[in-house]
């Protein structure tokens, strides 16, 4: 073991928290063999390690070995991400953060519901969910209870966890989305318990559920007076312990994922309201489900789950900050489309252009004659052959509210103002 101390192994391979199955199979520094590379790994990995009081079926902690990296991505987490993004203008008007909320909202509903085999597409899930209408089948119900519960979150968020949360956020997401409606919001029974020839992961006893799920509350409500643990690995332990131990008979993964937003909330990052971690896990769900084997098979490292939940993070957030950085090209670009010296903007008026930089920065602005009429001290004819011209030119659409002509922004506006 010296002699492996002496070699410089970290408990990364390559930047990565591996497991042996993939381990064994790579060519080891010169002079060891597959098995001594891994015995200096796990010496590493035992040098960083903690227990936290969360435990699997056999009683034993679960530990958790936090490398120099993943303190890195917690560092990029807490400060660069929620900065730059709120630093970038994009999310400071109240009705743009309404926009990219309602945006994250729908996403976040729509994959995790796939997750859980949803079959419903994207355009019928956003179609449903803008317009409020009601949920036609069980795929519809379940996007629709998860969107929200998702909205409901920011106000749960101020409640300790317990057990009768978890039961009444498990019955939101299960509303009239199970086969036998009583099951909502109800914990496994003895009858119930797993047939260990069946399943990949054998849950806890039903009978030791009511014991692990108090134990876990207490893990999330801690206020971490003794030794610190970083809020985001308390959100990802939360989500773990869900998924490990099944609690329910259907609905865990989407309980589990909505326990970790709640726990991002509670601890501030409101950042966690604007991304969607189950549209990173749907395109890629095998290594989210390695990741709870290999801390099974390995001992009770949970590491291997937080280390592919970091990466899960970091991905969403990028995403985020991709869109709006997008979004942000896309407004640039419609305004200078707009000035009065370009070929579009020569075809407008003032007026016209003033309305159609208001409605790019306000997509769900709605405009009425008379309104822009009252605006610009025009008649109004002069108002109408305004809002008229930009239907005609396909920017705005025209409909009814009672009497009175409304007038919205079309969608992708500032794709159309390019073309």
């Amino acid at each position: 073991m010296a002699a492996l101390l002496g070699r410089g192994i970290g408990p990364e391979v390559n930047g990565v928290y591996d497991h042996w199955d993939h381990v064994r199979h790579l060519t080891p520094p010169a002079g060891l063999d597959a098995e001594s590379w891994w015995a200096g790994i796990k010496l590493a990995r035992a040098g960083l390690e903690r227990s936290v009081p969360l435990a699997d079926k056999a009683g034993r902690p679960f530990t958790l070995s936090l490398t120099s990296n993943m303190q890195r991505q917690l560092h990029f987490l807490d400060r660069e991400a929620a900065g730059a993004i709120q630093a970038s203008g994009l999310v400071d008007e109240d009705t743009t953060r309404k926009r990219y909320l309602m945006r994250s909202l729908i996403e976040e509903a729509m994959t995790s519901s796939q997750l859980e085999g949803a079959s419903t597409t994207r355009q019928i899930a956003k179609e449903m969910l803008s317009t409020g209408r009601a949920p036609r089948d069980r795929s519809e119900q379940m996007i629709h209870n998860n969107c929200a519960m998702m909205q409901s979150l920011r106000h749960r968020q101020a409640r300790p966890l317990s057990i009768d949360l978890i039961l009444e956020i498990h019955r939101a997401l299960m509303d009239d989305a199970m086969d036998d409606p009583s099951q909502a919001g109800r914990l496994w029974t003895a009858e119930d318990d797993v047939d260990p020839g069946i399943v990949l992961h054998v849950p806890p006893r039903a009978a030791e559920l009511p014991q692990r799920l108090q134990a876990l509350c207490d893990f999330a409500n801690a206020t971490d007076e003794g030794e610190f643990l970083h809020p985001i690995i308390r959100a990802v332990a939360i989500h773990f312990q869900i998924g490990y131990d099944h609690p329910f008979c259907d609905g865990n993964g989407r309980t589990a994922r909505a326990l970790f937003y709640w726990s991002m909330l509670r601890s501030g990052y409101w950042l966690s309201e604007y991304i969607s971690i189950s549209s990173v896990l749907k395109k890629a769900p095998a290594p989210y489900i390695r990741s709870y084997l290999y801390t099974e098979s390995d001992g009770t490292d949970m590491t291997y789950f937080v280390a592919h939940q970091l990466e899960v993070i970091i991905d969403a957030v990028e995403g985020l900050r991709g869109y709006l950085a997008r979004k942000g090209r896309e407004r640039s670009q419609a305004e200078t489309l707009l000035r009065p010296g370009s070929p579009l903007g020569a075809l407008l008026n003032h007026r016209q252009r003033a309305l159609l930089l208001q409605a790019i920065r306000n997509p769900e602005s709605a405009y009425e004659i008379a309104g822009h009429q009252a605006a610009h001290r025009v008649t109004y004819p002069t108002a109408r052959s305004d809002l008229l011209g930009l239907v005609k030119l396909g920017l705005l659409d025209q409909g009814r509210s009672g009497k009175a002509f409304v007038f919205t922004p079309a969608a992708e506006m500032a794709k159309r103002l390019k073309r």
